[in-house]
């Protein structure tokens, strides 16, 4: 346990770190682009009044003769109100009015962090009220959008104000419980970042903290409420609204997000109905579009500038007509369009996972997730995902099944699917599923993973279990094979086994267990 309140605290001293260093350059860097242009830094009284600090970027000759579209850019988690100046200047630009603010709790706006609730939706609500008020900005072409906690504010705000048309939500969520809680295990370091970023740069109400805590003690007794509180800040949760609404939302993405893994965000596209775009291309948390932040090429930003010119200045620039889903391989290529979600995943190859096989818990076999942010930013970069050899995985604390080798090169593309059956000799544990991609000397790259706990079962009674891994697009070269790992400890999440508890993975006759992997027909 104090190794992993070590690892924690490393992980998360370093992401602080990183937020630092960013808000400091990002104060310095678009300042210097934006001189000259008509950028003015107001206050903006939010829900309750509570101060929002924020910047208004407008197009060069405004001079109030005429109305332009309004982009509302609410700030990321951690950062100050400059974060998007660069983008801001460029939309300005090409005649957007841009206003920016500091969402409440972080930096020099008031208030207390509400993690994306209805003080934060209420406040952009008020944002909009304050630009319609003072700027020259259209009431009738209005949009949103905003990376990370930008990105999530931005597509609950606009289901909840009709007067939102278009939004582009970049490294967002669709489901806060799905991202850091999903199978029902807590995503430790995910939840440790945001949580010491959040009281490095901002002001945590009495709510948020009691949410981490409760959060990081895993009591079972509080699930359900912690549930609850996720949900109501869950854009999923109002799909409808957003339907209703008409809302055009874009929604991009990395493939090795560690805080909000792809999974979720492709759930709530499948749930959209109107006007949609979905993107995903390697890297982590925000670090596909961070470069556009400090005003560099960003193929990100160039496609959510075409989306609001498009839906907010009805320019027709064929971003209506290209196929919704575009993604990109981390293994290299260019962008793949597809007509839906569902047609990713429509080509599947089923490996058998034969036999029995039983491991011990509580130990770290060596396979693992990785380090949240670094390691898949070295995979965006260098094309270098973590690693396992799989041959020295033992056996006592992993379970182990492997593909013959591939003749040809297999295009992963989607949502790898475990179905085993699970004995357990407690009545609590957590297991970890991982998707390698084996060469010819038995070094794994890692594909995908997924944890999932369980509570409640009886000692000695097989369970079925189903199990999304984390979505992907991937190729394993001709002569690698595939294989699937499963083990019960990872310093990515919090773990549940007791001490010397074991589990078993069996194939029953009447429900055999297997490995789904989705395959772009070739």
């Amino acid at each position: 346990m104090g190794q992993h309140r070590r690892a924690l605290r490393t992980t998360a001293v370093g992401a602080v770190s990183v937020s630092l260093v960013a808000g400091a350059v990002l104060a310095l860097a678009p300042s210097a682009q934006a001189a000259g242009s008509a950028v003015r830094y107001v206050d903006i009284a939010g829900d309750g009044g509570t101060v929002l600090k924020a910047n208004v970027v407008t197009p060069a000759g405004a001079d109030g003769t005429r109305r332009y579209p309004l982009i509302v850019l609410p700030t990321s988690w951690g950062f100050p109100q400059v974060e998007y100046l660069a983008q801001a200047q460029r939309l300005a630009d090409s005649g957007y009015v841009v206003l920016s603010y500091n969402v409440r709790g972080f930096w020099q706006s008031g208030g207390d962090i509400d993690v994306a609730g209805p003080r934060d939706v209420a406040d952009a609500c008020e944002v909009i009220d304050w630009a319609l008020a003072n700027t020259p900005a259209d009431a009738a072409h209005i949009g949103m959008a905003g990376v990370s906690y930008g990105a999530g504010i931005s597509v609950l705000a606009a289901a909840h104000d009709p007067r939102v048309k278009a939004v582009a939500s970049l490294s967002g969520w669709g489901d806060l419980i799905d991202s850091i809680y999903s199978g029902r295990t807590q995503h430790l370091q995910a939840a440790a970042v945001l949580d010491t970023v959040g009281t490095v740069t901002g002001r945590q109400s009495a709510e948020s903290r009691e949410v981490f805590s409760a959060f990081y003690s895993g009591d079972l007794s509080k699930e359900k409420d912690l549930v609850a509180w996720g949900k109501k800040r869950s854009p999923s949760t109002h799909a409808d609204q957003l339907n209703r609404n008409g809302t055009a939302v874009m929604l991009a993405g990395s493939w090795g997000d560690t805080v909000f893994p792809p999974n979720q965000s492709a759930a709530l596209y499948e749930k959209l109905t109107g006007p949609k775009r979905l993107e995903f291309r390697p890297g982590d948390h925000a670090t596909a579009e961070l470069p556009g932040l400090f005003g560099l090429p960003n193929d990100v930003w160039t496609d959510t500038r075409r989306w609001f010119d498009h839906y907010l200045r009805g320019a027709d620039n064929g971003v209506d007509r290209e196929q919704p889903v575009r993604l990109k391989s981390r293994t290299g290529g260019g962008y793949e369009g597809y007509p839906d979600w569902q047609s990713v995943n429509a080509t599947r190859r089923k490996t058998a996972l034969a036999g029995s096989t039983t491991i011990h818990t509580n130990v770290d076999s060596g396979a693992d997730g990785g380090i949240v942010f670094l390691s898949s930013i070295l995979d965006q970069v260098a094309q270098l995902p973590p690693v396992a050899s799989i041959p020295l995985l033992p056996r006592r604390w992993a379970a182990v099944w492997q593909s013959e080798k591939y003749a040809t090169t297999q295009r992963v593309r989607g949502t790898a699917l475990l179905h085993t059956t699970v004995t357990p000799t407690a009545q609590s544990g957590t297991l970890v599923a991982y998707l390698y991609d084996v060469g010819p000397l038995g070094l794994g790259k890692l594909v995908g993973n997924a944890p999932y706990t369980f509570h409640g079962r009886t000692p000695g009674k097989p369970f079925g279990l189903d199990l999304e891994l984390g979505s992907t697009a991937y190729d394993v070269p001709a002569g690698h094979r595939l294989a699937l790992v499963v083990d019960t400890v990872d310093p990515l999440y919090m773990e549940h086994n007791p001490s010397g508890a074991r589990l078993t993975f069996s194939s029953p006759a009447d429900d055999p267990s297997y490995l789904s992997v989705p395959l772009r027909e070739q």
